[in-house]
Formats: structure tokens, sequence, C-alpha cells
């Protein structure tokens, strides 16, 4: 199979292989392009305005936690490629169970979302993925993207539990209770825990 090549015929240019335009992102001397470093400074920016805590591993390349109410954080990569600017956001697991309810809920989810889509890896891990031409990063849309990643993680995360790990909330709910540890953390999925069920 031949290397994947971007429309220049430059076979490091899209080592990602997926026609994106991710894979290089770096101009023929090594340095970033004027499009991939005014991307860069938007999306520094915003991160400073925004006092999140963020660190840049390699050029072009921004991980941030994006803090939440119902999980924790969501931990969000920025990737800033020859054309495009690339996110991904790891929401949860593989679903221990109900498989088919819980796909069916994250593309119908689907249908309504900005900017981002749920995907799912060869695990079945849970993702948020986006992309954005680089023209089109601006302050105000990589702010959007990433209330978008917030709200469909952290907002989401809940539904997704119930629906795909129902039983291993019980059996923690159970075990919690008969070592006389709180349960509070447990309180939104207490129709799940209560003999009812």
């Amino acid at each position: 199979m031949a290397e994947p090549r971007d429309v220049n015929g430059d076979p490091t240019a899209d080592a990602s292989g997926d026609g994106s335009g991710d894979g290089g992102g770096q101009g023929a001397n090594g340095a970033p392009t004027d499009a991939e470093a005014a991307a860069g400074r938007v999306i520094e920016q915003v991160l400073r305005e925004s006092e999140l805590t963020w660190e840049s591993p390699r050029q072009g390349t921004y991980v941030t936690q994006l803090p939440g109410t119902r999980k924790l954080s969501t931990t969000c990569q920025l990737i800033v490629g020859r054309h495009t600017l690339s996110l991904n956001a790891f929401v949860v697991r593989r679903p221990d169970e109900n498989h088919e309810a819980f796909y069916r809920w994250l593309l119908e989810r689907n249908l309504r979302l900005y900017g981002v889509t749920y995907a799912i890896d060869h695990l079945g891990d849970v993702y948020l993925s986006g992309r954005l031409p680089l023209a089109a990063v601006t302050p105000e849309e990589v702010d959007r993207l990433l209330g978008a990643v917030l709200e469909n993680s952290d907002g989401s995360f809940n539904v997704l539990l119930e629906l795909g790990f129902a039983s291993s909330i019980r059996k923690e709910y159970a075990w919690r209770v008969s070592r006389g540890e709180s349960t509070k953390n447990l309180a939104a999925f207490a129709h799940l825990t209560s003999d009812d069920v």
C-alpha cells in the first residue's frame, strides 16, 4: 500500500492517513506555516483566558483538562495540522452492557452536536472528535468547541454510565454499603440502587 500523501504529494504531510492533513503540519524547513502558527496562538490565548491548565508536549499539540461536575475532568487534545485543527477528548471506556442502546444513544445525540461527534476507537472506548479548517480557527470558535466537549462529555456522563454500566454501579453500591463506605458520589444513580430495581 502506498504511503498516504497530501494533495501536493508530500508523504509526511498526512501521516495519519485519513486525509485530514494532521500528520505533518509543518513547512519545508520544519517550522510551522503562518496558518499553523496563527492557529496555535489562538489556542494558547483561549486556554490562558479560560484559565485552563494545559501543556504542549510538541509543537502544534495542546493537551488540557476541562473541569466538570459529573465527570471530574475531561482530557482534551488539540492538534494543529497543515490544514485543520483536530480535537479529541476521552469520554468513557467501552460499556460493560446494553451495547445497542448505549451506541444508539451516541448516534442519535450526534445529530444535535456542534463541531464534535461521538466516536469509538478499536477497543470501543468513546471519544468526542472534531475538525475545523485552520482558516476558521478564531478565539470564539475554539471556545465554542471546548464548550461542546465539556457539555457532551460532562453533561452526558451520568447518562452514559447508566446506559452502559448499571450492573457495575449496583455492585459498587452494594460493596460500599456492606463495608460502611460512603455512597455519596453514587447519589445520581439512586434509582438504580434502590430496592425497587
